[in-house]
């Protein structure tokens, strides 16, 4: 099953926490604090790997989480960094912010490995905040804690040459010709449900050639399986049109030459103004009458290439055509766009806020203030107080009215104010 679009949750780990812990030793009268800082939590990185050409397992598995670093303990010993994530994707991945639809990353080439989430900091134990004038602090660091981030990723398939056409005009069938390929095929619209790729070679040339599924009009606005499937012609360098010139199934083979390079027009502009071979197939169905072919040469304005894939007639010159164009053409790369980043937490505002006669302390550099501290601890709690002194966070306090025995709100601990 093929599967393009996938939307899955993913969590760095979370860090690990500080140490409090004293050095006990005999004949050691005064030891000190020897708490260990915690390790740092498992990042996420994503790599492209090319024998993957589906998403068809995001489908089943959708939350990704990194392993949390371990607490630090006694005599100075640092937690166990948590173990980073690797998520294999195939090449030519998208990489999104699910909420903004911002790109974060295009991991493109075979094996290559992208940072996208970066696992939370340890927390640094009590040796850490020892000093001259302060030698047995009680107190440590809590881990930094990371957030689920909801991503969307999206396959845009990475070939040199596509073929496109209304469905059934023999794309598949060439494909089947030119290279090892063996998609399915069979004389009903939609046989194709999913891109193709085989790899052609031509008097020593390669290039990989994608089988697009068959776009029909109004395909740029969702009608049919187009839509779904546009989004892999972005990557190709060179457009090979199919057309079904026998006019077989009752279509008119200009007609459906002009509603799909409307459809592609549409859907990007950048995508109709790719180089493009015009190909009449079913050649073997005219019986001598080319003015089918000189009315479509004369809308497209180039000289059409004459096949028949069921008969391989036209086959060679093609392949030999396609790979000569290609010279030309740039390889391709991946996306030019600036990267998506998440916003930085503040730990620098504070907000205080009255409510029934509580003075509530919200903002990024209490919540930082907590993550360092353990509340509960006096020694740690007096620090705090302490931050809160520096920062000027007691005198806007005192600005809001706060008067002795008023309640005092911050992260869920409540105390009373006493001057």
């Amino acid at each position: 099953m093929f599967l393009d679009v996938a939307v899955i949750y993913c969590k760095a780990g979370n860090g690990g926490d500080g140490a409090v812990a004293w050095h006990r030793e005999k004949y050691v009268a005064t030891g000190g604090p020897d708490g260990g800082d915690g390790g740092k939590g498992g990042s996420i990185y994503f790599q492209a790997d090319r024998s993957i050409n589906t998403l068809i397992s995001f489908r089943y598995t959708q939350h990704f989480k990194a392993e949390n670093g371990a607490n630090g303990s006694g005599k100075n010993c640092s937690g166990k960094a948590g173990e980073d994530l690797i998520i294999k994707v195939p090449c030519g991945t998208i990489i999104r912010d699910a909420e903004t639809n911002g790109i974060i990353a295009d991991i493109f080439n075979d094996g290559e490995k992208v940072l996208i989430f970066k696992g939370g900091r340890g927390g640094r134990g009590n040796a850490r905040f020892a000093t001259p004038t302060h030698r047995s602090p009680g107190y440590s660091e809590h881990g930094e804690r990371t957030e689920t981030r909801k991503i969307k990723l999206e396959l845009k398939t990475i070939a040199d040459v596509g073929l496109v056409g209304f469905p059934n005009v023999g794309k598949s069938t060439l494909l089947s010709v030119i290279s090892a390929a063996r998609p399915k095929i069979a004389n009903y619209h939609f046989t194709t449900l999913s891109p193709n790729l085989g790899m052609v070679e031509s008097y020593g040339d390669s290039f990989v050639v994608a089988d697009i599924p068959g776009l029909i009009e109004g395909a740029s606005e969702g009608v049919g399986l187009g839509h779904s499937f546009l989004r892999h012609v972005e990557r190709v360098r060179l457009i090979v049109h199919l057309v079904d010139i026998s006019g077989a199934e009752g279509r008119n083979p200009v007609e459906d030459y002009l509603a799909i390079r409307k459809e592609l027009r549409n859907y990007s502009e950048d995508l109709s103004e790719l180089k493009e071979i015009v190909v009449a197939n079913k050649c073997d169905l005219l019986y001598g009458d080319e003015s089918a072919i000189a009315e479509l040469e004369k809308v497209c304005g180039s000289k059409v290439v004459r096949i028949s894939a069921a008969t391989t007639e036209g086959v060679s010159e093609l392949k030999h055509l396609m790979a000569s164009t290609l010279k030309d053409i740039p390889p391709v790369a991946p996306l030019e766009f600036i990267p998506f980043e998440y916003e930085e937490k503040d730990k620098s505002s504070f907000e205080i806020n009255v409510e029934n006669g509580v003075y509530y302390v919200t903002g990024g550099y209490v919540e930082e203030l907590a993550r360092r501290v353990v509340l509960s601890d006096g020694d740690s709690f007096r620090w705090f107080q302490r931050c809160l002194r520096d920062k000027g966070i007691i005198d806007a306090l005192k600005e809001a009215g706060m008067q002795d025995g008023d309640t005092v709100s911050i992260m869920d601990i409540d105390f009373e104010y006493y001057l």
